[in-house]
């Protein structure tokens, strides 16, 4: 073999789990495409073999409970639109989610550690699409909706996990009385 052809090998054999992972074939079960449940330890799992995803800042809410809708627009300058949320414990919200920009953007609820976290994980697998509860990720022009559920007080953040975005200032807190 030549050396290229041992580079191409080595790196095969890498790739091959960090694929099988995207493709949800990872230890804690598939969840069909795209990466499943990233946000470690918020996995817990309900009868009949459904997964709730959940985090420190919430879990995902009940539709026909939305205490109110907010609003939230995303742009190419790495903003926000409002940047700061203030919502009360036990408080179910309706984020009504647009991307005025001309690229793709996302917004990913989290406590800041859950957020780095995943943000470092897109970085090594830029190409990944969120399909949690907790996230929503748009094309320019798009809209979407994330409906969540604040359980408990504390002061708890979203940003936009693509690669540079979070870096460049495209994060927003939540402060939950």
């Amino acid at each position: 073999m030549n050396a290229r052809t041992v580079k191409f090998a080595l790196l095969a054999g890498l790739a091959a789990p960090a694929l099988a992972f995207a493709a949800g074939e990872h230890a804690s079960g598939g969840h069909g495409g795209g990466h499943g449940n990233m946000m470690g330890g918020m996995h817990e799992d309900k009868p009949g073999g459904m997964a709730a995803h959940g985090s420190a800042a919430g879990k995902p809410g009940d539709p026909a409970k939305v205490s109110r809708t907010v609003p939230v627009e995303m742009n190419d300058n790495m903003r926000f639109t409002p940047a700061e949320i203030t919502v009360k414990a036990g408080e179910t919200i309706r984020f009504f989610v647009v991307n005025k920009g001309k690229i793709p953007h996302e917004m990913v609820i989290g406590t800041a550690t859950e957020l780095d976290e995943h943000a470092e994980m897109m970085r090594k697998m830029p190409g990944m699409k969120h399909a949690e509860p907790n996230q929503i990720n748009l094309a320019p022009g798009q809209r979407g909706g994330i409906v969540w559920t604040f359980d408990k007080a504390g002061t708890f953040a979203f940003a936009c996990l693509v690669p540079g975005h979070k870096e460049a200032g495209m994060v927003g807190k939540f402060t939950v009385n």
